[in-house]
């Protein structure tokens, strides 16, 4: 486990020395690759994928879903900026997998999932890890969570025709936000928005990804349902 591993943040620093001109950066933060290497993934995948879960690849994990490759999940909690008196949302929750990675960063992580089976799944696997500073809901991440808001940093696991402005309005005054954004299995971009203390956003292209597409509810915020 402990070379599967090893061989996982190998990994990710290569990825990051080819991408810097990109990412802007030659290394990630210590923190995050600490989280990234803490973080059991092989917990997080089918069980007869486990043998792939510390490759750098997506895999499914049911109802059409997949869970990021490790280097986009490293990239994408570095790119928040997270600090340990932080409180963050997550919109789609999928597996879990980025929940621990943040969790391991933030004092608190509020996750949202519009799959009631992967987000029931996701909750009591967590639990069952022993992550206490994560609370869970069912429902439209395109509305964001505002009885928590504002938040010093806002991550999107799923890609969005656009970016949501209730997840701007939930972002606090030097946050940032993480999202992936265009249209679905086509060209898609990382984005950073960034709110200064003014109010005012700036907005970065970050590198090209590939994410399933975010589900958006019918009912929007009507069927959301926190999890206990």
């Amino acid at each position: 486990m402990k070379t599967a591993i090893k061989r996982m943040l190998d990994t990710i620093e290569r990825e990051v020395h080819y991408t810097r001109s990109l990412i802007g950066k030659n290394a990630l933060e210590p923190r995050v690759m600490a989280a990234m290497g803490a973080v059991p993934r092989d917990r997080f995948v089918p069980p007869d994928l486990k043998s792939l879960a510390y490759d750098n690849g997506p895999l499914p994990i049911g109802c059409g879903q997949t869970i990021s490759q490790p280097y986009i999940v490293a990239l994408m909690s570095d790119l928040l900026q997270p600090e340990a008196d932080h409180e963050v949302l997550e919109v789609g929750t999928g597996s879990g997998y980025q929940t621990a990675v943040l969790a391991q960063l933030v004092r608190r992580v509020y996750t949202i999932e519009v799959i009631r089976e992967l987000g029931e799944a996701s909750a009591e696997r967590l639990r069952a890890l022993d992550y206490t500073n994560i609370e869970y809901r069912i429902g439209n991440g395109y509305a964001g969570w505002s009885e928590h808001a504002p938040y010093d940093g806002i991550i999107v696991t799923a890609a969005a025709s656009h970016i949501p402005p209730a997840l701007v309005e939930q972002l606090r005054p030097g946050g940032r936000l993480v999202i992936p954004v265009g249209l679905p299995y086509m060209h898609q971009e990382l984005m950073l928005v960034e709110k200064d203390a003014a109010g005012n956003t700036h907005t970065r292209d970050i590198l090209g990804v590939a994410f399933v597409p975010l589900c958006e509810t019918q009912e929007g915020n009507g069927d959301s349902a926190t999890l206990h």
